[in-house]
């Protein structure tokens, strides 16, 4: 997922990021205009538009022919006449099933505390989490959303989610203001993408 602030070298990391094999990025920046969304879109080559999914300004999944859009909660419902990919975010588990129901893939989120949201801390207990995956709640269409990293990898794979949301533990590692050298960010996702398998 995308920081949810436009920065100077974005384009570059993001293109680098589907060169080392990022499958699916989520385009998120709520509240911002779209003419910026627009202008980051035309910065990437096109041969990514198939793997970005946005969230907000709908109207650019039609414009850039992107992959789909994402909706940022369990209940909204897809907008009028929309055909094509849908993905949402859960917070409840008692919500998830149906909003299973309404998506092709959902975000469950405050897995673990987030590490780009300071305020925004894990929900869930182990227990209530292996339980949601014994009972096939937590399945391969959801995705562990909150303290995705490395040492948490593992973990999600064993209870069954589908992926894993990067968001944080990606740009926590590159100082927009200060840096240009993004490799370590570009090194750091190989390594999550090793993991993952």
């Amino acid at each position: 997922m995308t920081r949810p602030t436009f920065f100077v070298e974005e384009d570059k990391i993001l293109a680098a990021l589907f060169d080392e094999g990022l499958d699916n990025l989520h385009l998120y920046k709520p509240g911002s205009s779209p003419m910026y969304s627009e202008r980051l879109l035309s910065l990437l080559p096109g041969n990514n538009y198939k793997r970005i999914t946005v969230h907000d300004n709908y109207y650019l999944k039609e414009e850039f022919q992107l992959n789909g859009i994402h909706i940022e909660d369990e209940t909204t419902p897809v907008p009028s006449g929309y055909k094509g990919h849908v993905s949402r975010t859960c917070t409840h588990l008692e919500l998830l099933k149906e909003a299973k129901r309404k998506a092709d893939y959902v975000f469950l989120k405050y897995i673990g505390d987030s590490q780009s949201e300071p305020d925004c801390k894990a929900s869930f207990t182990q227990q209530q989490l292996e339980e949601a995956s014994r009972s096939g709640l937590i399945d391969r269409h959801v995705y562990a959303l909150g303290g995705m990293n490395l040492d948490t990898v593992k973990q999600m794979k064993d209870l069954g989610f589908g992926g894993i949301v990067i968001c944080g533990d990606i740009w926590n590692r590159f100082n927009i203001q200060q840096e240009v050298d993004y490799q370590s960010v570009i090194d750091h996702f190989s390594k999550l993408r090793k993991a993952i398998g």
